[in-house]
């Protein structure tokens, strides 16, 4: 068991490391062409960030393992609406622009209902799975037009990152461009490897302990994974940037159902776990619907307001752990 833990855990920093590598290569190689911020925020970062999450559940899919696989998708938006969202609005209550909130946070829910629709009637086939990718593509360019005039919805961490990568970036214009390329393919391998390593050890842990896959993927791979959102939301939360911290949950969850998910279904089609269809969706349903509710009141989310997200999140993990 020691082995299979230790082997998630290097999995798990591997894929941290590789994300940060790819999105810094990335940004700088993209800054160098000539692309505007925003641009490099909606596509590459926005990517970039959703890549732990990306690796995790396209190797689960192809190593035969789809309950990690849908597990990580569900429980990484799990971990964002409330154990993120939760712990960023307790440090400080959060102000929410209710534009940007319907159109990100009400895709989001209207693609988990589809998602649990879909679960409930037959699974997920390659076509559904295109179908996602395309609506990806499209909210894609519709934010970006929209977000010119005003850059607060969900691209709006990624455009924050991009800033702090710029600043980055002017600071050794002088580095050669094959430094950036190979910072970037440094990231891309490294996110392979981790990936590959943490669904290896989540496979044997789940065999060990006679625990689901799908479970393992709600809980322990989808907190891992979701560790980079977390630690930006947090921050962003301490330095009073709300929106952004808002931005990247709910960018985040777009990625996560749309890309992910889109992905995950091209490359294997089939079925939905029972755990994911009939506990792990309809509890992401809800907690979409919560999450809007909350920060549609008095436009902001207050602390109590983010205890009781906290509150649900360990009630759900607990009940994951033990009952299911």
């Amino acid at each position: 068991m020691l082995s299979a833990i230790f082997i998630l855990l290097i999995g798990f920093i591997v894929l941290i490391v590789g994300g940060e590598l790819l999105v810094r290569g990335a940004v700088r190689i993209a800054e160098r062409a000539g692309m505007s911020q925003l641009l490099i925020g909606l596509t590459i970062v926005g990517f970039g960030t959703s890549a732990p999450e990306l690796v995790a559940s396209v190797e689960a899919a192809r190593a035969g393992s789809p309950g990690i696989a849908w597990g990580n998708i569900v429980g990484s938006n799990l971990a964002n609406s409330l154990l993120i969202l939760g712990a960023a609005s307790v440090i400080l209550p959060m102000a929410v622009p209710l534009g940007p909130l319907w159109r990100d946070g009400g895709l989001a829910l209207a693609m988990t209902v589809v998602l649990w629709f879909v679960a409930q009637n037959g699974g997920i086939t390659v076509a559904i799975g295109a179908g996602f990718i395309a609506i990806l593509l499209g909210y894609l360019i519709y934010a970006y037009k929209a977000e010119k005039t005003e850059p607060v919805g969900a691209s709006a961490v990624h455009e924050k990152a991009v800033s702090l990568e710029m600043t980055d970036t002017q600071l050794h214009l002088e580095q050669p461009l094959w430094r950036s390329a190979l910072v970037l393919l440094g990231g891309i391998i490294l996110i392979v490897l981790g990936g590959r390593w943490l669904v290896s050890g989540a496979v044997d842990l789940a065999t060990m302990i006679g625990m689901s896959e799908a479970v393992i993927g709600l809980t322990v791979i989808a907190i891992g994974t979701s560790l980079p959102e977390m630690v930006t939301s947090i921050i962003a939360a301490y330095k009073g940037a709300s929106a952004v911290a808002l931005g990247n949950v709910l960018g985040s969850n777009i990625f996560n159902l749309l890309l992910i998910g889109g992905v995950t279904a091209v490359i294997a089609p089939g079925t939905i776990p029972t755990e994911i269809a009939n506990f792990g969706l309809p509890l992401l349903i809800a907690a979409s619907i919560l999450l809007l509710i909350f920060a549609a009141t008095g436009r902001k989310i207050s602390r109590w307001e983010g205890l009781v997200l906290l509150a649900a999140y360990l009630g759900q993990l607990v009940y994951n752990l033990v009952a299911v």
